[in-house]
């Protein structure tokens, strides 16, 4: 016996060939999948990937933003504008304003002035009308004026004769006769047998002809009451201190003192 016999050997036993070729195949995978990590690897360093992706989600809201912003800068300069144009308008309307107002203060100061002269004239023609009247009933009262004593002749005759047969009749508003009238339709028919042609209403009437003093009456002048151009009453003076007039209503056409109702003024036609 060999003095090594006692000691096992140490190679190690020999693989089979199906072992060995399983061993191949794991070793050529793994250097396959080496290989292709190496080659992504290289390609990952040559190209840097970039992430892309969300690109079109983040272009889409900044150009959302975008036109959202520009919508509130229009529409603010749109609120300026208007505000704008309103105070414009505010300003001018407040200055028209300022100017019709000082002219409504002109005119009123205006108005007064007028005003205030138009009461003293017609305080001066109340004056005027009193001292008439006065002298007018004293010489009526006394019967010694001329006009009271003297005849008419001619036309005013006629006229004086005319009225004098009215009378008893009815007042109507608007009448010319021949069953009643009114004031100023009495006076115009009287007148238009005569042949002479005057206004239908009292207004028109009393500016006829020549005004004439009350003191200095003859028979067949008109009478009126109020102011030439706006008398609201006509008679006709028969003389002796007498008118004859359509009054009104409730007395009729009659005949009447002058101090019955004196008179305003009178007018001369014949």
């Amino acid at each position: 016996m060999s003095h090594t016999a006692h000691i096992r050997s140490h190679r190690k036993p020999r693989r089979s060939a199906s072992t060995l070729a399983m061993r191949a195949g794991v070793a050529g995978g793994v250097l396959s999948t080496l290989a292709v990590a190496g080659a992504s690897g290289s390609a990952n360093a040559a190209e840097p990937v970039t992430q892309t992706l969300e690109l079109p989600t983040l272009t889409a809201d900044l150009a959302a933003q975008a036109a959202k912003s520009a919508d509130a800068t229009q529409q603010a300069a749109a609120n300026y504008q208007l505000q704008a144009e309103r105070d414009a308008a505010a300003a001018k309307a407040a200055k028209q304003a300022k100017a019709d107002l000082a002219e409504a203060k002109q005119k009123a100061a205006e108005a007064k002035k007028k005003a205030q002269e138009a009461a003293r004239k017609e305080a001066a023609a109340r004056a005027s009308r009193n001292a008439e009247r006065t002298t007018l009933s004293a010489t009526t009262d006394t019967g010694s004026t001329s006009t009271s004593t003297s005849t008419a002749t001619g036309s005013a005759a006629a006229v004086i004769s005319f009225v004098k047969a009215q009378i008893g009749k009815a007042y109507v508003s608007g009448a010319t006769g021949p069953t009643a009238y009114d004031c100023s339709g009495l006076v115009q028919t009287a007148f238009k047998q005569v042949g002479i042609s005057l206004p239908r209403v009292s207004q028109d009437q009393s500016t006829q002809g020549t005004q004439v003093s009350l003191s200095d009456l003859q028979p067949g002048d008109i009478l009126y009451w109020g102011s030439a151009g706006s008398a609201y009453h006509v008679a006709v003076y028969v003389g002796d201190g007498m008118f004859v007039g359509a009054q009104n209503p409730s007395s009729g056409v009659g005949e009447h003192p002058l101090s019955y109702d004196p008179p305003t003024g009178a007018v001369r036609v014949l």
